[in-house]
């Protein structure tokens, strides 16, 4: 039960997805032809709204609900971050998905979403059991 607000916020966030139409694949292969800018617009709103927050939580000392000090440590680049995003494109280009709204697509009846998440289960434990070996 002490789960519950946990299951409604990822409904009402399966919802938001659906009605947007960010799950849609024609949306997704508009995006990466270059024929609309929804998705752009969607995108790009989502990274202004996490810089404003971020800087919020930094500028004001915010604090989590239990009282401690929100703290958001620098990262420092490294090349796995580009091969890994230029991957991660390239999956989202050809399966019409990206990871966060698969849910989404197999609460909507796109049944071939299954297999997705499958599949982006078996990326992650291969980069887990990989992880050690891969360059920093």
């Amino acid at each position: 039960m002490k789960n519950l607000k946990y299951l409604v916020l990822g409904v009402l966030f399966g919802i938001i997805l659906t009605k947007s139409e960010v799950i849609s694949w024609w949306r997704i292969q508009e995006m990466f032809r270059f024929q609309a800018f929804h998705m752009y617009g969607v995108i790009g709103s989502a990274i202004v709204v996490g810089m404003l927050s971020i800087q919020l939580i930094k500028r004001n000392h915010l604090k989590t609900i239990n009282g401690e000090e929100i703290k958001l440590a620098d990262k420092k680049y490294n090349h796995g971050t580009w091969i890994g995003g230029t991957i991660f494109g390239l999956g989202w280009a050809l399966t019409g998905a990206c990871p966060g709204p698969l849910f989404a697509q197999l609460g909507s009846g796109v049944a071939s979403a299954a297999v997705l998440i499958l599949a982006a289960l078996a990326g992650t434990w291969t980069y887990s059991a990989l992880r050690e070996r891969l360059p920093m």
